[in-house]
C-alpha cells in the first residue's frame, strides 16, 4: 500500500503536470519507437528472410 501513498503524495505535491508531460513524451517516444521498427528495421529484415512482408502478418 505505500505506492499508493507515495502516489497520493506526489499528486498533492503539484507535480500532476510532470505526470502529464511524462505521459504525453512516452507516448510520443512510443510512437517514433514504433515508426522506426515498422519503417526501418523490419523491411530489411523481411528482404534477409526472402520477401516476407511483415504487414501482411
Amino acid at each position: 500500500m505505500s505506492v499508493i501513498k507515495e502516489f497520493k503524495e506526489f499528486a498533492i505535491k503539484g507535480s500532476v503536470i510532470d505526470l502529464a508531460v511524462g505521459v504525453i513524451v512516452g507516448g510520443a517516444f512510443n510512437k517514433i519507437v514504433s515508426s522506426l521498427v515498422d519503417d526501418v528495421i523490419m523491411p530489411p529484415v523481411g528482404m534477409l528472410l526472402g520477401g516476407v512482408n511483415f504487414k501482411d502478418l
